[in-house]
Formats: structure tokens, C-alpha cells, sequence
């Protein structure tokens, strides 16, 4: 396949809003390219640009220069409704907040991601999701009824409920045990294989490096 993601002399601000400094520093971002189907690692620790490369990726964050470019089209180019569709259509996030609806269960929060991305809503698919993360008897509760894990890896079934080509997950097992961090790992390469998305993680979490064979390792900042 062809390049699907491509960064390429990116630089960015640190700091936002009333609390940032007058000129927060820049951060240059690394180059990476990645082919699609293909799986990318982010290793690093806190503070290293991880959080930010990922939200570039997303159009979630504007950069200063250089290329942003998910399935040949230029992010920077983008207006923000046409970045909210592209990440609608085309990619699954899994990020460090996640943005479960507390007023709806998790059943509720998996159908309506697929009624935003205007797919029809797939309950076996969503019983299969949550029965491989060990949350299935969960689909019931609310985010308040979970544990900090059961809600990581509700949102982990929210990324993938609309077979995304390109899957974002940001220090996905943090929050997990062994036995979940690896169930977790092997549901999102498997469900990327699968569908042939394209996997990008972002994390310091060292468990999971051995499951990767790109790794781009990301420097304190």
C-alpha cells in the first residue's frame, strides 16, 4: 500500500490558553511515514512530543510549518469542518481523556459514535468489541459505574466500532494490567489487520514495544 500518513519538518507550540507563557517554545516534531496497513509505534517518555504528534496527525493541533498529509490530503490545507469529517470517515482515536458521554451507557456511547460516522449501528459488532476487552457485562453501565481501566478500554471499543483506516490511540493500556494490556494490544493489531487500517500508538509504556516492528522512539523534550 501507499503512504498514508506523512509528517515531514513539523514544528508546533507548546502551551495553550490564559496559562501559557507569551512565546511558549517550539517543539519540532520527527519526520514519519507510514504505509498503510502497517503498524507504528511511538515510544517515549512524558514530555517527549507524543501527544502532540498524535494530535497533528488528527488535525487536532495546528503547526507552525512543514507537512501534515493523512491519505494524500493536506491537513494544513483543511478547513476544521473538513478535518471533523475526515476524522469521522477515515479515523479511530483513543485518547488520554476519553470523552465517554456520562449520560449514556456504554451500549449508548458505541452506537452513537456509529451514527455520527452515519453507519448503521452493528450490536453484534459492538457485543464482540466489548466481549474480547472483558467489558461485554459492562455495556449497561454508565462511565461513572466503570473502573479507570473498564473505561480505557470502552474507549478502546468506541475507536474501533467504525472499522476506522486509520486507528490513533494515545497511551492506550496506561491504566491496564498485563492481562488487559495485552488483550488490548492484540484487539487493536488484530482489528487493524483485519479491516487493513493503519495502527499508530503513542506511548512509554515498554510492555508493548515487542508487539511493534516500527518503532519511532521520541526523545525527552
Amino acid at each position: 500500500m501507499g503512504t498514508l500518513v506523512l509528517v515531514e519538518g513539523v514544528t508546533c507550540r507548546y502551551g495553550s490558553g490564559v496559562f501559557a507563557p507569551p512565546a511558549p517554545p517550539t517543539l519540532r516534531l520527527p519526520d514519519i511515514t507510514v504505509a498503510g496497513g502497517n503498524h507504528t509505534l511511538l515510544l517515549g517518555p512524558s514530555g517527549s512530543g507524543k501527544t502532540t504528534l498524535i494530535n497533528c496527525i488528527a488535525g487536532l493541533q495546528g503547526v507552525l510549518s512543514g507537512r501534515v498529509e493523512v491519505a494524500g490530503l493536506n491537513m494544513r490545507a483543511m478547513s476544521a469542518r473538513e478535518r471533523d469529517r475526515l476524522r469521522g470517515a477515515k479515523i479511530g482515536m483513543v485518547m488520554q481523556r476519553l470523552h465517554l458521554i456520562s449520560a449514556m451507557t456504554v451500549r449508548a456511547n458505541l452506537q452513537l459514535a456509529q451514527r455520527l460516522a452515519s453507519h448503521p449501528v452493528d450490536n453484534p459488532l459492538i457485543e464482540h468489541l466489548t466481549q474480547v476487552l472483558g467489558i461485554r457485562n459492562k455495556l449497561d453501565c454508565y462511565p461513572r459505574q466503570l473502573s479507570q481501566g473498564e473505561a480505557q478500554r470502552a474507549a478502546i471499543a468506541r475507536a474501533l466500532v467504525n472499522k476506522p483506516a486509520l486507528l490513533l490511540a494515545d497511551e492506550p493500556t496506561s491504566a491496564l494490567d498485563d492481562k488487559n494490556c495485552e488483550a488490548a494490544v492484540s484487539l487493536l493489531l488484530s482489528q487493524a489487520e483485519s479491516h487493513g487500517a493503519t495502527l499508530i500508538v503513542a506511548t512509554h509504556d515498554d510492555r508493548i514495544k515487542a508487539r511493534f516492528a516500527h518503532i519511532v522512539q521520541l526523545g525527552a523534550a
